[in-house]
C-alpha cells in the first residue's frame, strides 16, 4: 500500500498546495523565473485539472496537471515532486493518475516536454522522444509522445 494520495485538485486550498510545490521545486530549486512558471493555464477559468499528491501526514508532496492540447490530445505539464519524495514511485503514480483522468476526458494521446535527465523516466511509462532537444527556462527539454 502507497503511503501516498494522489487525487485531482477540487478547491482553492488544494489548488495553492499544488502551486507551493512547484514553487519549490521550479522557482527554488530549479531557478525558474517566476513570471514563467505561472500561465494562463493556472487560472480558474482555464480548462485544465491539476492533481495533487499528498503523504501519509496530508504534507503535499507532488504535483501535475493535464490540459487540452489539440483534437483528441492532452499535455501533461507542471510534473513535480519534493525532493525528499523522489525516488520513491510518486512520480508513477503521479503519472497513472494523470494518465487515467486523460483517458477519462477522451483523448487517445498525451504530449509531455520532459526536462532531459527525466528522459528515462518517462521511457519506462511508455513516452517516446519526438524531435530535437530544446531550452525552455534555462533548462534542456525534449518532447514526448504516448498512444493510450
Amino acid at each position: 500500500m502507497s503511503i501516498y494520495t494522489v487525487k485531482c485538485v477540487h478547491n482553492e486550498t488544494e489548488k495553492q498546495q499544488a502551486l507551493a510545490v512547484r514553487r519549490q521545486v521550479f522557482i527554488k530549486e530549479q531557478n525558474v523565473p517566476e513570471e514563467i512558471e505561472w500561465d494562463e493555464y493556472d487560472h480558474q477559468s482555464a480548462d485544465t485539472l491539476h492533481v495533487l499528491a499528498l503523504d501519509e501526514n496530508g504534507n503535499a508532496v507532488g504535483t501535475g496537471r493535464l490540459r487540452p492540447y489539440g483534437e483528441g490530445i492532452g499535455k501533461i505539464e507542471r510534473v513535480a515532486i519534493v525532493s525528499s519524495c523522489r525516488r520513491s514511485g510518486l512520480g508513477r503514480l503521479l503519472m497513472e493518475k494523470l494518465e487515467a483522468e486523460a483517458k477519462a476526458s477522451g483523448y487517445h494521446t498525451l504530449k509531455l516536454n520532459a526536462q532531459v535527465h527525466a528522459k528515462p523516466f518517462y521511457e519506462r511509462l511508455g513516452y517516446k522522444a519526438h524531435g530535437e532537444t530544446f531550452m525552455e527556462a534555462g533548462i534542456e527539454h525534449i518532447t514526448m509522445i504516448k498512444s493510450m
